[in-house]
C-alpha cells in the first residue's frame, strides 16, 4: 500500500484546509484510514481514523465539530476537511493505513503504512 498525503500550506486561524490522502497498491476494503500529526517537539497523535469499508469515522477530542473525515471509493482517496484552525493545529499531517482490526485504531504503531506528510501552518 502506497499513500500520498497532499493538501497542506499557511493558512490563518479561523480559516479551513482540505488534505488528501491518495492510496495506491491494493483495494482498500479490509483497511482502516487514520490521520494523525507530528508538531515540533511533541511526539505524532492521533487525529482521525476511517474504517474504508463502511466510512465509519471516528476523532480526536481536540478536532472533533471542527475536522472531518471521508472518502472518495472511486478515487482511492481520502480526505480530511479541516474548518476552524487554530495554531495549535500547526503539525505535519500523515495519512496512514492498517487492516481492519481493534476499531478506534488511535496508536500510531498500529499502522504499518504511512505517507510521507504535509505540513500545516496556522498563524494566529
Amino acid at each position: 500500500v502506497q499513500l500520498q498525503a497532499s493538501g497542506g500550506g499557511l493558512v490563518q486561524a479561523g480559516g479551513s484546509l482540505r488534505l488528501s490522502c491518495a492510496v495506491s497498491g491494493r483495494t482498500l476494503d479490509p483497511y482502516d484510514m487514520g490521520w494523525f500529526r507530528q508538531a515540533l517537539g511533541k511526539e505524532r497523535e492521533f487525529v482521525a481514523a476511517l474504517r474504508w469499508s463502511v466510512a465509519s469515522t471516528y476523532y480526536a477530542g481536540s478536532v472533533r465539530g471542527r475536522f472531518t473525515v471521508s472518502r472518495d471509493a472511486a478515487e482511492n482517496t481520502m480526505f480530511l476537511q479541516m474548518n476552524s484552525l487554530e495554531p495549535e493545529d500547526t503539525a505535519i499531517y500523515y495519512c496512514a493505513a492498517k487492516l481492519n482490526q481493534r476499531w478506534p485504531p488511535r496508536q500510531p504503531n498500529e499502522y504499518p503504512y504511512w505517507g510521507q506528510g504535509t505540513l500545516v501552518t496556522v498563524s494566529s
